[in-house]
């Protein structure tokens, strides 16, 4: 029996409702199968007026689910049959104890899908993985190398529920998965844990990260563990080389392990490499030809990505695809949004959002892709509510900046004296968007004139290196107001500058 025909009738509250499609597309997925759900979330019905318009508005689940929003009531725990618990909710909530049983979004898809299925994680670079793998299983559709249909969901916000009940054999999914996702599979099933068993397990560099909600980095690095724990030799794990957490999970899979690396691996290894900073290249077995699945310079630039299209393209290899067609459409994938995107263009200079940039080395590595060692004039928006991490990378890399600006937050209290003690001068910190963009798009138009006749672009990034809270509601929200408000005032701006 499918697991979704067992819902209807069934108790079951939804805990964190939220606004980025886990806790909505849980409540609509599970009221359409027949269960009586009940919405309960801390937040108050004006702070989620989206998600709940967006529920009482389908037609099929309308006036079906009950909502206790602004807090929770202990009842609604203890005679539920099952507890949905969305990633933001810790996992030591007393709340949660009460429950008899205990499961996610991601939870509830993988009992019932019939597909196959990729999972990625990572400290940073897992949605622009994600999404590069699932760009090219779709151009490989179209292209009639395979059947079915290839689906993206989970941490990218998009809940896999949505897409649930199309899927088949052939189908392809691509799941991204964060630490806490990953974790929270173990709390589920009454305890004995998710069915999590990807194909292809692709786990990107890990970084220090959430250090406010784990006590340590192991404790953090023993969630993203769970990605591989159920599979076997028909599975495989893709993982980089080149830092000890990376070479942990290529010892410890139980699946085929292939290692990533930005420089070249032993002789006639398997795995992927990138070559003298220039193209990437793989081989599946030891001894095999390398091909070519990289280009030099992919259509979104930096180190960072280039590592992370070479993560993937070992795992299209090994799902069957042949290296030409996976260096064509790795090479010209374009990126999301939120990931050093490059969004306006006016008057000599590039705007780009980077504000899915939440720990300091991601941020690093936007500086380094875009300023290269100084030579490209950059102004570097960054700053914002501190994780408990170290800032020091960021304060390295923001002496190739040729200005920076701070946001308003406690990780901007942090950096702050690091700058000053680097002797490295800075704007700010701003606790008002509008202010930050007018300083770092007038800053922007001098460095233009100064450059003016050189054909260099000036450069201007959003590069965090912090969470969003305190300013925005969360980082997508931070890119989005971003975005906006750089294109509604740059114009009027830059007529000031000289």
């Amino acid at each position: 029996m499918n697991p979704a025909d067992s819902y209807s009738g069934m108790k079951i509250t939804v805990m964190g409702l939220g606004l980025n499609g886990g806790g909505l597309e849980s409540a609509r997925y599970l009221a359409g199968k027949g269960a009586l759900v009940t919405v309960t979330d801390t937040k108050d019905e004006k702070a989620l007026a989206p998600s709940v318009k967006t529920l009482e508005e389908d037609p099929v689940i309308r006036g079906r689910i009950r909502y206790v929003l602004g807090r929770h009531e202990t009842e609604d725990f203890t005679s539920a049959d099952i507890v949905i618990k969305n990633p933001g909710v810790r996992a030591d909530s007393p709340y949660l104890a009460l429950a008899k049983r205990i499961e996610t979004d991601i939870s509830l898809f993988l009992a019932a899908s019939p597909a196959r299925l990729i999972a990625v994680t990572g400290s940073k670079g897992k949605s622009g993985t994600a999404s590069a793998l699932h760009r090219t299983l779709a151009k490989a559709r179209e292209a009639g190398l395979a059947g079915g249909k290839a689906c993206l969901g989970g941490n990218i916000t998009v809940s896999p529920l949505c897409f649930l009940d199309t899927l088949e054999e052939k189908d392809d999914v691509v799941l991204e998965l964060s630490s806490w996702q990953l974790g929270d599979l173990r709390l589920c099933g009454g305890g004995r844990g998710g069915t999590l068993k990807p194909r292809c397990a692709v786990i990107t560099s890990i970084m220090k990260d959430h250090q406010d909600r784990y006590s340590g980095m192991e404790d953090y690095v023993h969630d993203k563990r769970e990605i591989y724990r159920r599979q076997d030799k028909t599975d495989l794990t893709v993982a980089s080389a080149d830092d000890e957490w990376g070479k942990s999970f290529l010892r410890e899979s139980p699946g085929r392990a292939l290692p990533f690396s930005e420089s070249p691996l032993p002789e006639n290894a398997a795995g992927g490499w990138i070559s003298g900073g220039g193209p990437g290249f793989a081989r599946l077995r030891p001894g095999a030809e390398p091909v070519l699945v990289v280009p030099a310079d992919p259509a979104v630039p930096g180190r960072g990505q280039k590592k992370n299209l070479l993560a993937a393209a070992l795992a299209l290899l090994d799902l069957g695809f042949q290296a030409a067609f996976v260096r064509e459409s790795l090479g010209s994938f374009p990126g999301i949004e939120h990931r050093l995107e490059k969004f306006y263009e006016t008057a000599g200079i590039r705007f780009y959002n980077d504000s899915a940039a939440t720990i300091p080395e991601a941020a690093a590595a936007a500086v380094e892709a875009l300023a290269g060692n100084g030579e490209v004039p950059l102004v570097l928006v960054t700053g914002g509510t501190d994780k408990n991490l170290d800032y020091a990378p960021l304060v390295e890399a923001a002496a190739r900046a040729k200005e920076v600006v701070l946001l308003e937050g406690s990780g901007s209290l942090k950096i702050a004296p690091l700058l000053r003690a680097a002797g490295i001068p800075f704007h700010g910190s701003f606790g008002n968007l509008e202010t930050a963009v007018t300083c770092a798009v007038e800053t922007a138009g001098n460095l233009a004139a100064g450059a003016a006749g050189t054909n260099v672009p000036v450069c201007v990034v959003l590069s965090p290196g912090c969470a969003s809270f305190g300013m925005f509601k969360n980082e997508f929200d931070r890119g989005r107001q971003w975005k906006e408000t750089v294109v509604r005032l740059s114009q009027r701006l830059l007529q000031r500058c000289p």
